[in-house]
């Protein structure tokens, strides 16, 4: 037999490790729909599979440890987003109470001159940003009573599987690329080992073992490294730490950044407060504020009105103001979005907390991703590798 045969062996022994590291990473992520006839033909990627226990881990770590959803809303000042929203507020008012006053009192609102007109509809432009105020104030002294936090997030983590992947995979990719590099060099050293052994042995199932060996302790032994050991250490004078350890400020920054942009965003959490599960709550707020507005501004003259058009379309006209201004808040509350984002500062908040976290605890961030079902790509590694060295048996057979 050839020396070029005994030289294929470290090498494709190299191809092996590197290859099925590179499979088993891209079956953490995809496909993120199943793809097969469930539930057992087929494959859907790990983590989107497993998103809503993947998704609650990650949240026991964001608001279990990092944020403390009522100190960060705490931050938002009343009369600071009163000041943002004063023209939004005042256009968003105009268009609401012309229609409404034309639709609920057609005949009095056409008579009046177009200055009264519009000086109605200034008073009441003029108190809707204070009720915003009274509103962001009821909000942030329990906020936990109209934002279910834990709920939003995660519900756009499900709902989003991409988002949960680019959760642990942007944050890991460094140690995923480790894990791919990893099976080359590790591969390659048990190749020269495979080939020694072929040159005593000339056994068939040197090739299958060995391959199968490849693949099953490769993964193995890249994990540790990623992770451990938490504290550095020396070995033979040399200073080892676990890779994701070690870069503890990069990823900080990182996770810190990707959590701001797209879990906990304020179009999310506006979006929680009018359509969550505690969202009923906000609406009886927001018809507690606008009735008081709508009664002061209608003043001495409510019975009148009352008179006019009546008890029951009195309230609905008030009903009808609190839905058309829940309709057009995600519009009206658009300019006041980077300002939300910079009070609320959820990224800073982040790597705050995270300095503080003892290795173990930093660990969690992307622990999950690789712990879950572990057991099932390193199993993967191994029939691959096992397969490609009865090829290669097949090969020398016949050469």
């Amino acid at each position: 037999m050839s020396w070029l045969t005994y030289l294929s062996m470290p090498l494709l022994a190299a191809f092996i490790g590197y290859t099925t590291k590179l499979v088993a990473i891209e079956m953490m992520f995809r496909p993120i729909e199943f793809v097969g006839k469930p539930p057992l033909l087929g494959w859907q990627g790990i983590i989107p599979r497993h998103a809503g226990r993947m998704g609650s881990i990650s949240m026991s770590l964001l608001l279990g440890r990092l944020i403390d959803v009522n100190q960060i809303l705490g931050r938002l000042d009343p009369k600071a987003l009163g000041e943002h929203l004063r023209e939004p507020m005042t256009k968003a008012v105009t268009e609401i109470g012309t229609e409404l006053m034309a639709k609920y009192q057609p005949q009095l609102w056409e008579m009046l001159p177009e200055e009264a007109q519009r000086r109605i509809l200034a008073q009441i432009a003029a108190r809707a940003p204070k009720a915003v105020e009274e509103l962001i104030a009821d909000l942030s002294r329990n906020p936990d009573a109209y934002l279910d936090v834990w709920d939003m997030a995660l519900r756009n983590l499900i709902a989003d599987r991409g988002a949960l992947n680019r959760l642990f995979r942007d944050i890991g990719a460094p140690e995923l690329k480790f894990i791919a590099r990893s099976g080359l060099y590790f591969g390659l050293v048990i190749g020269l080992l495979q080939a020694g052994v072929w040159a005593l042995t000339h056994n068939p199932l040197v090739m299958p073992v060995f391959g199968a060996i490849v693949g099953l302790t490769t993964d193995w032994i890249a994990l540790k490294m990623i992770f451990f050991p938490r504290e550095e250490r020396r070995y033979l004078g040399i200073r080892w730490q676990g890779m994701f350890q070690r870069r503890r400020h990069e990823v900080m920054g990182d996770y810190a950044k990707m959590v701001a942009d797209e879990v906990l965003t304020v179009p999310a959490m506006m979006d929680a407060l009018l359509t969550g599960p505690k969202s009923d709550r906000l609406i009886g707020l927001v018809q507690r504020h606008v009735s008081e507005v709508v009664d002061r501004q209608v003043g001495v003259a409510r019975p009148l009105v009352m008179l006019s058009i009546g008890t029951r379309r009195y309230q609905e006209f008030k009903d009808e103001v609190v839905a058309r201004a829940i309709a057009t808040a995600p519009s009206t509350m658009a300019p006041v979005m980077a300002y939300a984002k910079d009070a609320l500062a959820i990224e800073q908040t982040i790597v705050g907390a995270m300095r503080a976290m003892t290795p173990l605890e930093f660990e969690s961030v992307l622990r999950p991703a690789f712990k879950q079902d572990e057991w099932k790509l390193i199993l993967v590694g191994g029939i691959l590798g096992a397969i490609v060295g009865e090829l290669q048996v097949l090969l020398l057979i016949g050469h």
